[in-house]
């Protein structure tokens, strides 16, 4: 019988994080599991990588069980460990999640959860980022039946190279309440950033970032609609950020240099 498939978890939320746990139980016996996360949560670090600063992987035990390695670096940094450090061999699947709060539209160039997964996919390794769109009474089940789906067919059929699944499960009190899944483009809709100003015992002014989606920006078949809809969405991301529909306009500004004399 063949040896079971290699599958790396990692997240943003930290290795105590509910939603890794959750990931653990659903992927469990599907699987060789190795469990790389941060020591604490680093939601919302995008893809920064530590440069300046040492990384420490420490040993983190759940009910006096070996459960994973907590490491002091950011979520892309906990991928990149374990693929060039930590495992042996590179694994068949990296699974990032389950987060808190959605991933979708311009959210996802924010998301540890999205950069963690991104690097397996970096290294030609069939990745999945999963995302629960709530931060608070998560019910992870529906989020968990369908994480191991998605894993078992990728495990079996790969993915296209250099893409990595985004996924977004809403947030439903029974997985009877999943209304469909659909493959979904990235949301473009507008956010109205607010700075919430408060004064701290030194009279000092400190922020914290706040803020609202403009209602009415989302469109059809974008990842934000189809959770609107009850429906789980997935949209392939891809890393090439060249704007290529452009080329034609930008010759037309006829850009040229010319070095001038120095003075």
């Amino acid at each position: 019988m063949p040896d079971k498939p290699s599958i790396l978890l990692v997240n943003d939320d930290g290795i105590a994080a509910p939603g890794l746990q959750a990931l653990v139980d659903a992927l469990e016996d599907l699987g060789h599991l190795t469990v790389v996360a941060p020591d604490k949560e680093r939601s919302a670090t995008g893809h920064a990588i530590t440069l300046h600063d040492v990384i420490y992987p420490r040993k983190y035990y759940k009910h006096g069980k070996f459960f994973g390695m907590a490491v002091t670096g950011m979520p892309a940094d906990c991928s990149k460990l374990a693929l060039h450090q930590l495992m042996k061999e590179l694994p068949d699947l990296v699974v990032s999640g389950i987060n808190l709060g959605s991933n979708t539209g311009f959210n996802v160039l924010y998301s540890g959860t999205v950069a963690a997964a991104a690097e397996g996919t970096f290294m030609g390794i069939p990745s999945v980022a999963v995302s629960l769109t709530t931060y608070t009474d998560p019910n992870f089940e529906p989020a968990q039946i369908f994480i191991r789906h998605v894993a078992e067919k990728i495990l079996k059929k790969g993915l296209p190279k250099g893409i990595l699944l985004n996924i977004n499960v809403p947030n439903v009190p029974s997985p009877n309440h999943i209304q469909g899944v659909e493959v979904t483009r990235q949301g473009q809709a507008q956010w109205k950033e607010i700075f919430i100003e408060r004064i701290n015992p030194k009279q000092e002014p400190y922020y914290w970032l706040s803020g609202e989606k403009v209602a009415g920006t989302e469109v059809a078949e974008t990842d934000e609609t189809a959770i609107l809809e009850q429906k789980i969405s997935i949209t392939p991301l891809q890393f090439d950020l060249t704007a290529k529909e452009s080329f034609q306009e930008l010759s037309n500004f006829h850009f040229s240099f010319r070095r001038e004399d120095p003075v």
